[in-house]
């Protein structure tokens, strides 16, 4: 699948099917979360991919909005280094990921995590030292429907560019 048409067609998937993802195309996808544009290439992110049932409903009961993980086959837990634009990176890593996971027909969502009152228990759970910071929580699968990846319409183009001025 090409940038363009993962790009048009990425969703945010909560219905998973009961199927494991494969660990050579988590590895794959996740890797497409090191090549992100990161500020003066600092590159503060690290990941956590979380595939243990018993770790992923620990996840979802913690995460308010994001009780969908306990059914996914995995989730990719981005922290960052406490760095000046630890989140401006760290979220850069996160949306190649899910284009990424899209371009496998993998679905996947962006669950918050940064300020989050379950920041620390979600580090801790994952043994992750205190001094990084969670960035984002993606859960992932292979969707109930391929029909998932097409549901949701976009506002035109027009409605939202502006040449020149606003």
């Amino acid at each position: 699948m090409d940038a363009f048409e993962a790009l048009k067609t990425r969703r945010s998937i909560r219905s998973f099917k009961d199927k494991p993802i494969p660990k050579d195309v988590i590895d794959k996808i996740t890797d497409a979360g090191r090549f992100a544009a990161t500020a003066r290439n600092v590159q503060p992110w690290e990941f956590v991919v979380v595939t243990s049932r018993d770790t992923l409903k620990k996840l979802a009961d913690l995460a308010e909005n994001g009780r969908f993980i306990a059914n996914a086959a995995a989730c990719v837990v981005v922290f960052s280094s406490d760095t000046k634009y630890y989140l401006e990176d760290g979220c850069a890593a996160t949306e190649n990921i899910m284009l990424a996971a899209r371009a496998e027909e993998v679905g996947s969502c962006w669950v918050a995590g940064d300020k989050k009152p379950y920041c620390q228990d979600v580090a801790g759970l994952l043994g992750v030292p205190p001094s990084y910071k969670l960035v984002s929580l993606i859960p992932m699968g292979y969707p109930e429907s391929k029909d998932a990846f097409f549901a949701a319409s976009k506002k035109d183009l027009k409605d939202m560019l502006h040449w020149e001025k606003f």
